[in-house]
């Protein structure tokens, strides 16, 4: 069912006018969710475990979506299960074709118009966030990048490594906005006194994963949902009616 157009930021639950610090993590949030670039790392990360555990790939896929779904990571389930050493694997399943990414200036105008400081918290490491936003042109609008390195290798949604991100860049939680694409990764953010927006894919609801990654939606930890993130900060842009 497609979801309703977004509204001015005054008829949202939370509103947004002591956000100082805009959060964003990046895939299938910064760039729409069809160009399946993550699918490309989600393949590689497969073909690494058939390569280190020396499995079938019908294990590597049984094992690499079971650690997903218990560490947060599929990189966490092979060090704590199996102690790998993470350095090849981040290497390896990061070398991916990021050509499908376009340009959207549509999206560096709204990050531009947004007043305060943007930054990206990502599973994901520092190389590959910076070529999804050199690719989407809207580098020059973030301050810096917390990748899983920064977060100690410890992923979202663990609580240790949103507290590691607020430290590292001084963010006051109570005047913070996050934005992802998963929401269990926005619960320990709501916690922590963030304003949530979950970014679903264009005109639908729907989401092709699996059950357990869907939970949580209509949670209380969702603040907003939305499946047009440029429109959604252009509304929080826009003058309200007592400033114009």
């Amino acid at each position: 069912m497609p979801l309703p157009k977004s509204l001015p930021p005054d008829d949202r639950r939370g509103g947004f006018s002591g956000i100082e610090t805009w959060v964003f993590d990046l895939d299938n949030t910064l760039y729409p969710h069809h160009l399946n670039l993550w699918q490309q790392v989600d393949v590689r990360i497969r073909d690494y475990i058939v390569k280190f555990l020396d499995v079938t790939h019908d294990e590597a896929f049984r094992l690499q979506k079971d650690y997903y779904r218990r560490y947060g990571t599929t990189l966490r389930g092979l060090m704590v299960e199996h102690g790998m050493k993470p350095d090849d694997f981040l290497d390896f399943v990061h070398q991916i074709d990021h050509t499908p990414i376009e340009p959207n200036p549509a999206l560096g105008s709204a990050l531009k118009e947004l007043a305060g400081r943007k930054l990206i918290l990502t599973n994901g490491t520092r190389p590959h966030a910076e070529a999804v936003m050199r690719r989407l042109e809207v580098h020059e609008h973030f301050e810096d990048v917390f990748d899983i390195v920064a977060g100690e290798l410890e992923p979202k949604p663990m609580p240790q490594t949103y507290e590691r991100f607020l430290a590292r860049h001084r963010v006051d939680p109570h005047r913070a906005a996050i934005f992802e694409d998963l929401a269990r990764n926005l619960e320990v953010p709501h916690a922590l006194g963030m304003t949530t927006v979950l970014v679903v894919p264009e005109r639908t609801r729907e989401v092709f994963r699996e059950d357990w990654e869907l939970e949580g939606r209509d949670a209380p930890h969702i603040d907003h949902v939305t499946d047009d993130l440029v429109g959604f900060l252009r509304s929080l842009s826009m003058p309200t009616a007592s400033t114009v």
